[in-house]
């Protein structure tokens, strides 16, 4: 790797000014799994990492905020993974964290740095926005907030600014909606997913209501599957029901074809997938 200058600030408002929007090999870093790794490929050349750890401690903590759970970007997705609250309030997301990559990163990495990357493939953004969470953004001009699903514009790119950074992401309770997160992987359980397919929904008098259909890692960013979610909505979770959403999230999706799997591979899946999470998320909301 080149030299670079490492610089620390004690705040985030510190952290904020050194950024440089005309800039692009300044750069800001928490947990670092994922830009050292381009670093050290080359594929990214820093002249100057803006280190985040000695901001203000409040950025690590996930409290109650009202009858949602505020995560701030600092915390770890071992925080995460371990908080009481995380555990009580957001089952799914907990579920979710078992399967992130493995120990050792996420004991590292941080939900700010993992919403901001843009990689698709990662698993915390489809499952943040199908339980419509929204991020709250720190930049030169003020503070902003918009949902997850809007932060990303396409393949590892997003709506950040150069100059600004994830402060938080608040998750609004379940009140009794349920949810779920599968992902396929084609080696291990914690490699990068082939697909992941994120769901919430409703379901009141036998019929899912409300529904919201993520899906991540075959696609160029988290997208809403629209289709499918008109599809469930108001059905009965039957197997035919069921049967058409996945053809109309297959039917919808635009995939693209990687290293872990072929498009037609991958819309399979898809197609398989939407009706599995949807029973999955009935399972586990009626133990």
């Amino acid at each position: 790797m080149i030299p670079f200058e490492m610089v620390e600030p004690r705040s985030l408002k510190e952290a904020v000014s050194l950024l440089d929007p005309e800039e692009p090999t300044i750069r800001a870093v928490a947990g670092g799994t994922a830009l050292m790794l381009m670093m050290k490929a080359g594929v990214f050349q820093p002249t100057r990492l803006i280190c985040l750890h000695g901001i203000e401690p409040e950025h690590s903590r996930i409290t109650v905020a009202g009858n949602a759970l505020r995560i701030g970007a600092m915390a770890t997705l071992r925080d995460v993974e371990r908080d009481a609250n995380v555990a009580a309030r957001l089952p799914v997301l907990k579920r979710a964290m078992r399967t992130l990559s493995n120990v050792r990163v996420r004991n590292v990495a941080r939900v700010g740095g993992a919403l901001a990357h843009g990689d698709p493939h990662m698993d915390l953004p489809p499952v943040l926005a199908a339980l419509g969470a929204r991020v709250s953004i720190a930049g030169p001009n003020g503070n902003r907030e918009l949902p997850v699903e809007a932060l990303y514009s396409g393949y590892y790119e997003t709506v950040l600014d150069k100059n600004e950074l994830i402060t938080a992401v608040t998750v609004p309770a379940l009140d009794g909606r349920k949810a779920a997160y599968m992902k396929v992987t084609s080696r291990t359980a914690d490699d990068w997913p082939a697909l992941g397919v994120a769901v919430s929904f409703a379901h009141r008098d036998g019929a899912i209501r409300d529904p919201i259909v993520v899906v991540s890692a075959a696609t160029e960013k988290v997208t809403r599957m629209t289709s499918a979610e008109k599809a469930l909505h108001g059905a009965t979770p039957d197997d035919a029901a069921l049967a058409r959403a996945g053809e109309a999230a297959a039917a919808e999706a635009q995939i693209l074809a990687d290293a872990h799997g072929s498009a037609a591979y991958k819309r399979e899946l898809l197609r398989v997938y939407v009706r599995r999470a949807v029973r999955q998320a009935l399972a586990e909301g009626a133990q």
